[in-house]
């Protein structure tokens, strides 16, 4: 990446979390976010994730209010519960369709758009962001049992990074008082944070 290149970081939530879970770590928001400021103009970071009805009183709750604070745009949608044609209970809470849009509306201000996800159904956003002269890299990993990045993204993408070569670089120090995932349950202030 050239050190002027404008870049937008879209982060579709659920997906790193369960990356780098498998991979042995957890993610410090704060440490990803620092490590995409130092090398290239960092256009606002996007974080989409799916919520519950009853997400105001929910343990993850704090971990998006830290993200809000740190100048994430938290995008969300509401999970939604239906049981279907058998009789199964289902949960439903997609952000592609925002994912994607966003990633097409920023095409005109960002030189590099990152993908924080592996999944497949972004390749037809991917192809159609080259098309209009923006680079993507994709970031997902193939290491560990089953690989987390669709081979089919990997390939569109002008560029893949595997997790595990950021893991040094964005991985929780459990001694730290930073942000992640895991530690939404416990509630603290998010200036608290740092």
């Amino acid at each position: 990446m050239s050190p002027f290149e404008k870049i937008a970081l879209l982060i579709d939530s659920p997906k790193p979390h369960a990356t780098a879970r498998a991979l042995g770590f957890e993610i410090d928001y704060k440490r990803l976010l620092r490590e995409f400021k130092c090398h290239n103009p960092l256009l606002r970071p996007f974080c989409y994730t799916p919520m519950t009805q009853d997400q105001e009183y929910s343990a993850v709750r704090p971990l998006l209010d830290w993200l809000d604070y740190y100048g994430y745009a938290l995008v969300t949608t509401l999970i939604e519960e239906f049981v279907d044609d058998c009789g199964r209970r289902k949960v439903k809470g997609n952000m592609d369709v925002e994912f994607a849009v966003d990633a097409m509306e920023l095409v005109e201000c960002a030189d590099r758009i990152i993908p924080f996800s592996g999944d497949s159904d972004f390749c037809r956003m991917v192809e159609a962001v080259r098309r209009r002269g923006v680079h993507v890299t994709a970031i997902s990993t193939i290491a560990g049992q089953s690989p987390m990045i669709a081979d089919e993204l990997r390939r569109q993408a002008d560029e893949s990074i595997d997790l595990t070569r950021l893991k040094l670089k964005v991985e929780r120090d459990p001694f730290e008082r930073s942000c992640s995932i895991s530690s939404v349950g416990k509630r603290r202030d998010p200036a608290d944070a740092e």
